[in-house]
């Protein structure tokens, strides 16, 4: 069992920067690939990003691609996805999930953990 605790979600403006954080805790935490979903009221549960249980392989939505950052620190049991030049569009509840296994994914059928999630807003 793991659990995922996020944190660092709140109000920026458009064009500004916010770093969202999960703290794992629970089953080793370098042997779980981990992956951040975003949703908005309304809509399904879309992908953003992920990252292999090494951190070496990384994976992007589109939308996001050269804007976000995912990374993780297997010594803090931490994963972090930095988000620069934030839009409007950016507006979502993040949510942080663990998959059981150390190749990365994008469908959310693959994660088998999930966080409580973090608002993010971006005012225009």
């Amino acid at each position: 069992q793991v659990q995922l605790v996020e944190s660092g979600g709140g109000l920026v403006q458009a064009g500004g920067s916010l770093r969202l954080s999960c703290a794992a805790s629970g089953r080793p935490f370098s042997s779980y690939a981990m992956g951040w979903f975003r949703q908005t009221p309304g809509n399904e549960r879309e992908f953003v990003a992920g990252i292999s249980a090494s951190g070496l392989n990384t994976y992007y939505a589109d939308s996001v691609k050269g804007r976000f950052t995912i990374s993780r620190d297997n010594a803090k049991n931490t994963v972090y996805l930095q988000m620069n030049s934030l839009k409007p569009e950016d507006t979502a509840n993040y949510y942080c999930a663990a998959r059981r296994s150390r190749l990365g994914a994008r469908g959310m059928a693959e994660y088998d953990y999930w966080g409580q999630g973090t608002q993010v807003t971006v005012s225009s």
